[in-house]
C-alpha cells in the first residue's frame, strides 16, 4: 500500500478507510488491491497538479473533437470531487475560445448548462454539463474570434491614443461644430443599401482585417457577409 500511495500520507489514510469498508472475503492479492485502489480512490487533488492536468485533458479533448474522451475526463473530475461550477466556467470559456462563431449556439448551450446546474444542483444538474460537453465536442471549431481579440489589442497598444476621425464625432456644442466635429458624416440608414462606406478607423491607421473567419460552421456565413461589405466598400471608394 505504501507503493500505491507513493509518499502521499493523506492518500494512504483514505485508502485504508476505503479498504476497511470492503468485506473480509475473498482476500485480496496485490493485483486485486491495485484494482480496488484505482477504482475506489481516484488520484485527484483539486489544489495540486492533478486538478490542472485533468482540466487540460478535458479542454484538449474537446478541442480535438474527441467527445468520448472529453466525457471520460469530465467523469474523472466529477468522481474526484471537483466543483461542477468550475467545470461549467471552463466550458463557457471553451465555447468562446475554441468554438466561437463557428457555432454561436455553443455559448448559449454552455450558459444554459451552467444555469441548469445552478437550479438543479448535484447530481441531477451534472447531466446538463454532460450534455454541454457532448455539444461542444461535436461542434465545429474556430479560434478566429480569440485571435481577433489578440490582434485588435496589439493594434490598439501599438497605435496609442488616437482620436476617432472627426466625421464620426458628436458635436453637441458650437465650438465642436466649428472644429469640424461631425462634418461629412453620412447616416448609413439613409444611404443606398444602408451602407455609406465611410472610414471608421482613426486617421493615420490604414484599414486592417483583424478578424479572419474560418470556413467551418456558421463562420462560412459570416465570411460571406464580410466579403459583401468589403465589396460594397470598394465600390463606394471608386465612386
Amino acid at each position: 500500500m505504501r507503493a500505491i500511495a507513493d509518499g502521499d500520507g493523506r492518500y494512504l489514510l483514505n485508502l485504508v478507510e476505503a479498504l476497511a469498508e470492503l468485506p473480509a472475503e475473498p482476500p485480496l492479492d496485490t493485483s486485486g488491491l491495485t484494482a480496488i485502489a484505482q477504482r475506489r480512490m481516484p488520484l485527484y487533488d483539486k489544489a495540486q497538479e492533478g486538478h490542472y492536468n485533468l482540466i487540460s485533458a478535458l479542454h484538449k479533448a474537446l478541442r480535438g473533437s474527441d467527445t468520448d474522451a472529453a466525457l471520460y475526463w469530465f467523469a474523472r473530475m466529477i468522481d474526484g470531487g471537483e466543483d461542477p461550477r468550475y467545470i461549467a466556467r471552463r466550458l463557457v470559456r471553451f465555447a468562446v475560445e475554441d468554438v466561437g462563431l463557428a457555432d454561436p449556439q455553443a455559448l448559449v448551450q454552455a450558459l444554459a448548462a451552467w444555469e441548469a446546474y445552478e437550479r438543479l444542483g448535484s447530481p441531477e444538474g451534472e447531466l446538463a454539463l454532460v450534455q454541454c460537453v457532448i455539444f461542444l465536442g461535436a461542434a465545429p471549431k474556430s479560434n478566429a474570434a480569440y485571435k481577433a481579440q489578440g490582434a485588435s489589442l496589439r493594434l490598439a497598444r501599438e497605435s496609442g491614443s488616437l482620436m476617432p476621425p472627426k466625421h464620426i464625432l458628436n458635436a453637441p456644442t458650437r465650438l465642436m461644430k466649428d472644429l469640424g466635429y461631425g462634418r461629412g458624416y453620412e447616416y448609413d440608414h439613409n444611404a443606398p443599401d444602408g451602407f455609406s462606406g465611410q472610414n471608421y478607423f482613426p486617421d493615420g491607421i490604414e484599414r486592417q482585417q483583424l478578424y479572419h473567419p474560418s470556413e467551418r460552421g456558421f463562420e462560412r456565413e459570416i465570411a460571406a457577409r464580410l466579403a459583401y461589405w468589403a465589396k460594397m466598400r470598394a465600390r463606394k471608394e471608386q465612386e
